[in-house]
């Protein structure tokens, strides 16, 4: 049997939801795409760029955004 532990860590990134906005504005693909690449809803979506996500988003999250707009928006862990 496999028991787990799970490892909660969290870091402030300033500014992350303008700079996941910009990153899709610049992308031609639209929202709709985009989100559904990222496994999110749009308004989830929305709500990531406006930083209004109660308690964050996940890195998991984090990082299919970064994968579907093909960005490193730099979050790092120790």
């Amino acid at each position: 049997m496999k028991v787990n532990r799970v490892i909660k860590e969290t870091i402030e990134s300033d500014g992350l939801g303008a700079r996941i906005r910009r990153a899709r504005e610049a992308d031609p693909r639209s929202l709709s795409e985009l989100a559904r690449l990222a496994g999110i809803s749009r308004s989830f979506w929305y709500q990531v760029e406006h930083e209004s996500v109660l308690g964050g988003i996940s890195e998991s999250t984090l990082r299919k955004i970064e994968e579907v707009l093909g960005v490193d928006f730099g979050v790092q862990f120790d």
